[in-house]
């Protein structure tokens, strides 16, 4: 405990530091402010029952934008817009050649292009987004009586699309003059701001039915899950590698390098928190299915398809997780180039000890990288279906969302690396970093050696 308030007045004595975490906070502030912020003409009290659980495509939304979704704020789409938009550029820099040409080429300049280009198609996602929000609200009896809907329809499209841009504007600034990733930290935040609701919900369940022990256990579980989650998402397999002998200083003096080892860290969940988003993406196909085939009588739907479109049903969980081991390995594929690492080693003459440059590095590290992405692609999918398996042990499905999925791998990893740059910031000051031993590897940690070039 000493050592921790150490470390925080460590953290209070460093005045950049301090600025950056209390404009962080500030910025944080202001964006669940904006979550309570009505819309005009919209009574939030007609949504209370149209949000649904946590994996569902509604309750899903609802986490990501901290319960602004179900409260008809002006941030109801949250930063939500401006991730897809994102998800979309990366997955054109994979096809595209120009697109490709402005994230590895191009350097800083093309790094501005693809900026502004996801700022414009954000925009455009919001408008879509935003106006198939209206019409949930209209659809919902939400309007309040006598709004004039033109009206209704021109100014709440607007102010949507400003609270989206708004929301991406803080994110950016959190970024460029806060602590941590500012979009990541606008998603935990509202991940975080329904734990407390969620945690006395299931409190209160339990001490009803005099489930106190219980209840410990469940907590217990819920930090055994972070503990192997931040060992799984911290994990890498080094690919040792050797420079060639190279000269160091001038003339006479010149001396001869050689042996100079370095590796290639290879992580084991490369494709983060992707899979799981594209298989829970899947997954809301069978409810939609569902409405169509029953006609408004979802018992008329064949049982296979009702299985599957509950989330907490053994077949849907099973199909989930072989969606995810699946999605691994393609999102792997994609991000994890082991030719391009082969051309940078060769070009920095730097090689794989026993293995010989070109096609045959490329092919050791493409046999690597297949090998570690099975257990990370298993553990994915375990991570994935963890909420189903907590309600089928009787946890609350508000609180059963915290044992796995998005809301936790999020959690995880953006906490990381937030932690990481606040080390990073005390190390630098030579103060102790946060923990006595070791380094925190958060996702900003950047590829040593080699890595750190791609």
């Amino acid at each position: 405990m000493k050592r921790f308030l150490n470390t925080l007045k460590n953290i209070w004595k460093i005045k950049e530091l301090r600025q950056r975490i209390l404009f962080t906070f500030a910025m944080l502030a202001v964006y669940r402010l904006g979550s309570y912020v009505v819309l005009p003409g919209v009574d939030p009290s007609q949504l209370d029952t149209g949000s649904g659980n946590a994996n569902d495509l509604l309750g899903l939304i609802n986490m990501f934008t901290g319960g602004a979704f179900q409260n008809a704020a002006i941030f109801a789409l949250g930063i939500m817009p401006y991730i897809t938009a994102s998800i979309v550029v990366q997955l054109l820099g994979f096809a595209v050649p120009y697109f490709q040409r402005l994230q590895q080429k191009e350097g800083e300049s093309g790094r501005k292009k693809l900026n502004q280009i996801t700022r414009f198609l954000t925009l455009a996602v919001t408008l879509v987004q935003g106006g198939g929000y209206l019409t949930y609200l209209v659809s919902n009896n939400a309007v309040a009586p006598g709004v004039s809907q033109g009206l209704f329809w021109f100014a709440n499209i607007i102010i949507l699309s400003a609270g989206t841009i708004f929301a991406m504007w803080l994110g950016e600034r959190i970024t460029d003059r806060g602590i941590g990733n500012g979009v990541s930290l606008l998603i935990t935040v509202g991940i975080i701001a329904r734990l407390p609701q969620a945690m006395i919900a299931e409190f209160q369940l339990q001490l009803a039915q005099n489930g106190l022990i219980l209840f410990l256990i469940e907590l217990a579980a819920m930090y055994a899950v972070v503990m192997v989650t931040v060992l799984i998402v911290q994990g890498v397999r080094k690919i040792p590698i050797q420079f060639a002998k190279r000269m160091v200083g001038r003339g006479s003096s010149a001396v001869a390098m050689s042996n100079v080892r370095d590796y290639i860290p290879v992580k084991v969940n490369a494709s983060g928190v992707m899979p799981i988003i594209f298989a829970q993406a899947l997954m809301f196909l069978p409810a939609t299915l569902v409405t169509f085939v029953s006609g408004g009588d979802p018992a008329a739907a064949p049982g296979w398809l009702r299985a599957l479109s509950n989330p907490y049903s053994g077949a849907s969980a099973v199909f989930t997780f072989l969606l995810v081991v699946v999605f691994t390995y393609i999102y792997t594929a994609l991000l994890v180039n082991p030719k391009q690492y082969a051309d940078h080693l060769k070009r920095q003459n730097a090689f794989i000890p026993g293995v010989k440059p070109g096609k045959a590095t490329a092919d050791f590290i493409d046999n690597i990288v297949s090998r570690i992405t099975l257990p990370g692609s298993i553990f994915l999918g375990i991570i994935a279906i963890l909420p189903a398996i907590a309600v089928a042990f009787g946890v609350n499905p508000s609180l059963a969302s915290f044992f796995g999925g998005t809301s936790m791998l999020i959690l995880v990893a953006v906490v990381l690396d937030t932690l990481q740059q606040i080390e990073s910031h005390l190390l630098m000051r030579r103060y102790d970093g946060l923990v006595k031993s070791g380094r925190i590897q958060g996702r900003s940690s950047r590829m040593q050696g080699i890595g750190a070039g791609m």
